[in-house]
Parts: C-alpha cells; structure tokens; sequence
C-alpha cells in the first residue's frame, strides 16, 4: 500500500500523553507540513501558536474551562466544573492554529493545515488529537488575552489546537467506517 495512505488509515486520535517532549526537529517538521498545506486562494492566512511550557498549556487549560462552565450546552458545564478534567489530556506540546478573522476560507485553510500537522506527526510515530476548547473559548477575555500575551495576533480568529506528543497508551482501533457516505457519478 502507498506510504501517505497507509498514514491516513492508521492514524488515531490520542488522548493520553507520556510528559516527554518531542524533539525541536520533529516540532519543526510538524509546523513546516502545515504550512504546506492547501489554502483558499494561496493566501495562507494563518497564525501557529506553539506552547511547550507546562504551566501556559495548564493556564489555558484553566481558564479554558472556567469558559465552558458558562456555556449554554450542560455536557460542556459538566465537563469544565470537573476538576480532572485535561482538555489537553497531558500533551506536552499544543499547537494553535488562528486565522485572519476577514478571511473567506480560513477555518477550511487550519483545519487543512491541522491534518497535515496529524499526518506529519504520525509518520514520525509522534500522537496528535484535535481539540477545539479553545475555539469555542478562545474569544472570552479570559483565554484571549493569554494568548494575545504568547503572541497570537488580536486580528486571528482560533480554529482548533493540536494536541501532540508520545501517546501513554495502546492507540485505539478505528471505527467502523459509516456506510452510504461516498457517491460517484460517472
């Protein structure tokens, strides 16, 4: 089987973290593959926030989740009063991704730049699981103005977060793929 789809379809959403850090290069190399990635119009018109300090991914965290016991769904109330909860499940690198808030297509363009960070993470036997706390809670001044103090621009809007590092546990199975999902016209 082709190398890139043999990634793709043994690739895992992980969310229990080892506290070792990955390496600069691997980061590096994870970053590079985003910015590699297809965007509406070639404008590549976001922002990667990298946080690998411990007590910022646990500030985030906490205020992230103080957010969310204010949000209007109960399963993200319960969630965010529950004290062990990790909304990061330990990982020891985050990595932000943000648009331009006038961009036409920038959540599309992260969410773009977000898989190919996964893949690129995978192939290097490293884990990765989306998050989307913080684009959920990412615009209360709370969440906002940490990350504004870490240097993400005040014009970005937060798509989603990588959550990445070596995974603690046996990588779960795949689901079952849903069926009737595909059309092809000829």
């Amino acid at each position: 089987m082709n190398e890139v789809i043999q990634t793709i379809l043994t690739r895992r959403s992980v969310r229990s973290f080892q506290e070792k850090q990955i390496s600069d290069e691997a980061l590096n190399d994870i970053v590079e593959a985003a910015k590699y990635a297809p965007s509406g119009m070639g404008k590549q018109d976001w922002h990667f926030l990298v946080v690998q300090n411990k007590e910022i991914i646990k500030k985030l965290a906490t205020a992230a989740k103080e957010v969310m016991t204010t949000f209007p769904i109960e399963h993200f109330k319960k969630i965010g009063s529950n004290p062990a909860y990790d909304p990061f499940y330990g990982a020891p690198t985050i990595i932000i991704s943000a648009y331009e808030k006038e961009s036409a297509s920038g959540a599309s363009n992260c969410a773009a730049a977000l898989e190919n960070m996964f893949l690129a993470a995978h192939s290097m036997d490293i884990s990765s699981c989306w998050i989307h706390i913080l684009a959920f809670a990412g615009n209360d001044e709370k969440v906002r103005s940490i990350l504004t103090e870490l240097g993400l621009p005040e014009n970005y809007e937060i798509s989603g977060t990588a959550a990445v590092g070596f995974n603690s546990k046996e990588a779960p199975n795949a689901a079952p793929r849903k069926e009737g999902t595909v059309t092809i016209v000829k």
